[in-house]
């Protein structure tokens, strides 16, 4: 991936020496959830070998200040053909920046020049950060129905860690 410059910050393909950085990022990140009432449990990461499998596979992206330090980052991995938004994450000082929504438009260029046939992701579908944001950038939320396995497989996982069953949907945006 090229580096997308935006004023003040850019967002690039993580390197494998900051993926220790992005736990500190997710932690912060977490605590507006939470205010939110998305979240009651205790803050996680993403496991290192998840970390490891996004950049592995170009899809751990990275937005970094003008001294190319990450405040931000997605999190993307290959899940039957389409790009699965494991996690998007920006520190609560750079957010409402517009930050994550380049984050999410960056994995969306990514995932149509690996040819996937989407991309997936599983979230809030109450916090205006959440469900509505990703529906502005035309993601609809998947019913029973329409909800691949491994989506719900997902969402079971997420609601067994604490999150809210009333609360968390999963969306797609297909190509």
């Amino acid at each position: 991936m090229t580096e997308i410059e935006q004023g003040a910050w850019t967002i690039r393909s993580a390197r494998d020496d900051e993926l220790h950085l992005l736990a500190a990022i997710e932690i912060d990140a977490f605590w507006a959830l939470h205010e939110a009432g998305a979240v009651a449990c205790e803050p996680t990461s993403l496991p290192l070998d998840v970390l490891e499998q996004s950049l592995a596979e170009g899809l751990l992206l990275v937005a970094v200040d003008d001294e190319d330090q990450p405040f931000g980052f997605l999190a993307g991995v290959m899940k039957d053909g389409s790009v699965h938004i494991a996690e998007v994450d920006v520190v609560r000082r750079w957010q409402k920046r517009g930050v994550g929504r380049r984050l999410m438009e960056a994995a969306i260029e990514a995932a149509r020049a690996q040819n996937a046939a989407g991309v997936t992701l599983t979230t809030d579908r109450q916090a205006a950060f959440n469900a509505p944001f990703y529906a502005s950038m035309g993601f609809r939320i998947l019913n029973d129905d329409d909800r691949p396995a491994v989506l719900t497989q997902i969402l079971e996982n997420e609601i067994a860690h604490g999150a809210d069953p009333a609360r968390r949907v999963a969306m797609a945006l297909r190509f």
